[in-house]
């Protein structure tokens, strides 16, 4: 296969514009050599909205339905952006008509779902893909590297929080985000599963935790048609809603190796932006990571001299092959976008190799598993075991 045919369920939203470009971009910068995807197929749901899709992927068919597009026999992946409410209805349904599948975090609404979609693609030899695009910064290959050879030594300690204000002002409007019938888990499977992806990608397997999950403000009144991040004002005259899922989350957790953790995201810090850092503590030095500097790994060993020991900055750079495919130079930073262009190119090779990369439905299924262990252990209020 030399062209990989997409279509994209959810393309005016968000996700569905960074994923269209990405497809679009990724040859740019890869090469041939990656393979070559063309978008075919835009779905989306509202005839509004998908009015301007015509220009963002020249000769695609534009849908309604996404599940004429999971029908189309000209499909070979399909890329769900989509709600999450959505995301097993709409995988299953794509793994069982035979084609590739890409998914938006979080992968499905409970671990039992997620178990299902990962077993129908593997006994059908698919290529999946869950959309965690963060570690797929090179600085994190840097880290995983780090750790993997035993630069830090047992890791004991991994430490990590991500949040976001959209929800720190009380009469901030209402959205599907706050919905649980559109999103069951809140910030636990919208966030939560960010951190959660950074576990599984640099320590490894959480086998219990316990949780503490919360609302700030369980009411709030109703905008229409507001997306994420846009600005409005209040006439007074609007409908109010219940917030049915969680704003944010503490955890601990233990890890298979013996490491410990500890985690904390939500949606109501009133004035971070977009606050995203780990910190690795092993028993021969540490890692620490801050979103603030993204391209950016500090470092601390004990095989540095008595009196010269401290954190070292180290600018991850051209040495890394998948940053030198962007920029030749070290500290200047990729962003969000890039970091979804290395995700769709490693989608293609995936398909076109029929090699898969993390982070598959299988990654995506553990992933799920620490989020309903999370929901459980609020309900019961107890440490929760993950099998």
């Amino acid at each position: 296969m030399s062209e990989v045919r997409v279509a994209v369920l959810g393309a005016s939203g968000w996700m569905g514009k960074v994923h269209t470009m990405a497809y679009q971009a990724f040859p740019q910068f890869f090469g041939r050599s990656w393979g070559a995807a063309r978008v075919a197929v835009l779905v989306e749901a509202n005839p509004d909205a998908a009015r301007d899709l015509a220009f963002r992927a020249p000769g695609a068919k534009i849908m309604r339905a996404w599940l004429d597009a999971v029908q189309d026999p000209d499909i070979d992946l399909i890329d769900i952006c989509l709600p999450d409410s959505l995301h097993y209805e709409v995988a299953k349904a794509a793994l069982l008509a035979g084609k590739h599948v890409y998914c938006e975090k979080p992968l499905a609404d409970t671990a039992a779902q997620a178990r299902e979609l990962a077993d129908i693609a593997a006994a059908k030899g698919l290529i999946t893909r869950v959309g965690h695009a963060f570690p797929r910064n090179p600085v994190h290959d840097l880290a995983r590297q780090i750790i993997a050879e035993g630069e830090i030594g047992e890791i004991k300690l991994f430490k990590a929080c991500q949040h976001v204000d959209m929800y720190g002002d009380p009469l901030a409007p209402f959205m599907w985000r706050a919905d649980g019938a559109l999103a069951p888990t809140g910030i636990v499977g919208d966030t939560g599963t960010h951190v959660f992806s950074f576990m599984d990608f640099l320590v490894g397997r959480v086998t219990e935790l316990i949780a503490d999950t919360y609302i700030t403000t369980p009411r709030r009144p109703v905008v229409s048609g507001l997306g994420y991040g846009e600005q409005t004002s209040l006439t007074g005259s609007e409908a109010w809603a219940d917030v049915t899922n969680p704003d944010g989350a503490n955890i601990l957790c233990n890890f298979a190796n013996g490491a410990r953790g500890v985690i904390d995201f939500s949606r109501v810090a009133t004035g971070r932006k977009f606050m995203q850092a780990y910190e690795v503590y092993g028993t021969k030095g540490s890692l620490v990571y801050t979103y603030d500097e993204i391209n950016r790994l500090r470092f601390y060993t004990n095989d540095d001299a008595t009196g010269r020991r401290g954190f070292r900055e180290i600018d991850v750079g051209p040495e890394n092959s998948t940053f030198r495919a962007f920029l030749p130079l070290p500290n200047f930073a990729l962003g969000y976008n890039e970091t979804k262009i290395i995700e769709a190119a490693e989608v293609i090779r995936s398909i076109i190799t029929g090699q898969p990369m993390w982070p598959t439905f299988e990654t995506g299924h553990h992933i799920c598993q620490i989020v309903d262990a999370c929901m459980d252990s609020a309900r019961l209020k107890r440490w929760v075991t993950i099998p």
